[in-house]
């Protein structure tokens, strides 16, 4: 996973950190940054698609390191 500055579907811009891995079930999780705080996603739900209008996007985009 590129780390740098992703843009939501929704407009807001998140940095991602890392990628870390859960200790009971070894699920990859995306570490962000938002609104000066820290989040965890699914990395499989960080790269999937959205539905947006009737038209497919991805979730996440990337933009900048």
């Amino acid at each position: 996973m590129q780390l740098g500055i992703y843009k939501h579907h929704k407009g807001h811009l998140a940095e991602v950190i890392g990628v870390a891995t859960h200790t009971e079930t070894e699920e990859e999780l995306v570490v962000y940054k938002h609104n000066g705080k820290m989040w965890v996603r699914p990395l499989a739900m960080f790269q999937e698609y959205v539905v947006v209008d009737g038209v497919e996007v991805p979730r996440f985009t990337f933009v900048s390191i």
